[in-house]
């Protein structure tokens, strides 16, 4: 093996973290955008069709990159009543904003655009929730999230930023067991599906409730000294994602990482990724009289390669 190249480490290297996960089809296509070849874009987001969840990954991957409003543009001059073409310039003006320099009404005014070129298609408003988890009031947010529910009611990445804001509210007050983050988290997986990734939505409040009472200054900075993630309830809320996950674990559902591993859409992509390693180290490998109730199997050890995977250390 060839030495890394110069001017970067191997540390940093192997923690090297690509957004579009194991979506191939998506890669291929943000490398062809970045040549100008937008038809590549518009193939892939025709075939990813009404998959929601999958179709907001995608947009939001593709719309992180710095020549994705240029090319968006492009193709609306080709294709001025495209959908997808707008939903792309929308979500890219919102990454601009959140990386300041964009305007945040522009941003606005396009995520409008694009919902009223598409009312079905709940991505324009995810591109809005990200823009007013940042900028918005609580009524603004909860305002874009009830749109987003209209249109897909278990829509996980709107959810994972409802958790992430809520989880944000009163820090300053110091832990709270019943913080209204737990009661949202743990109303929408009851609401969800059976075979919803929103199961996991309880461990992603217990996870985004430290980090904002870490932040505080309530917790320590390095989740592993901390207790909050012993004792009884952690245990039980670690074991509903396993039950979700075991039961889609053997019909190998090709999102399973992204839904599995929270690390993907929140932490991994924000720069937490060795954060929230420990935070599920913390709790993963806590011994129980009678681990999870699958005594022929070891879920630690599935856990253990989705985590090391997502965070590019396998």
């Amino acid at each position: 093996m060839s030495p890394p190249p110069f001017g970067r480490s191997r540390k940093r290297a192997a923690q090297a973290f690509d957004a579009a996960l194991d979506d191939a089809e998506l890669a291929d296509a943000r490398a062809a955008l970045a040549q100008g070849r937008w038809p590549a874009v518009r193939t892939l987001l025709t075939r990813t069709g009404d998959d929601w969840d999958r179709r907001g990954h995608r947009v939001t991957v593709l719309a992180a990159e710095s020549y994705s409003e240029a090319w968006a543009r492009d193709w609306l001059v080709a294709e001025p009543d495209a959908p997808d073409a707008a939903v792309l310039l929308a979500l890219a003006l919102v990454q601009r904003v959140r990386h300041g320099k964009g305007k945040a009404d522009a941003a606005r005014e396009a995520c409008r655009t694009a919902a009223l070129l598409a009312p079905a298609d709940p991505t324009p408003w995810l591109g809005l929730l990200l823009l007013e988890r940042e900028l918005g009031t609580a009524d603004v947010m909860s305002d874009v999230f009830g749109e987003i529910r209209q249109r897909h009611a278990d829509h996980h990445h709107a959810h994972h930023l409802m958790v992430a804001r809520l989880a944000e509210r009163r820090a300053e007050a110091g832990p709270d067991p019943l913080h209204e983050v737990y009661d949202f988290a743990n109303w929408a997986a009851e609401q969800a599906p059976a075979d919803s990734p929103l199961a996991i939505l309880p461990v992603i409040a217990h996870a985004e409730r430290y980090r904002a009472l870490a932040t505080a200054g309530h917790e320590p900075g390095d989740p592993t000294a901390s207790g909050h993630w012993t004792g009884r309830r952690a245990r039980q809320v670690m074991k509903s994602a396993f039950d979700w996950w075991l039961e889609w674990e053997h019909e190998g559902h090709p999102r399973r990482l992204v839904d599995l591993n929270f690390l993907a859409h929140a932490k991994v992509c924000e720069g937490r990724g060795a954060e929230a390693a420990a935070l599920f180290h913390r709790i993963g490998e806590r011994p129980t009289p009678a681990p999870w109730s699958y005594p022929d199997r070891d879920p630690y050890s599935a856990f253990r390669t989705a985590r090391d995977s997502a965070l590019g250390t396998v």
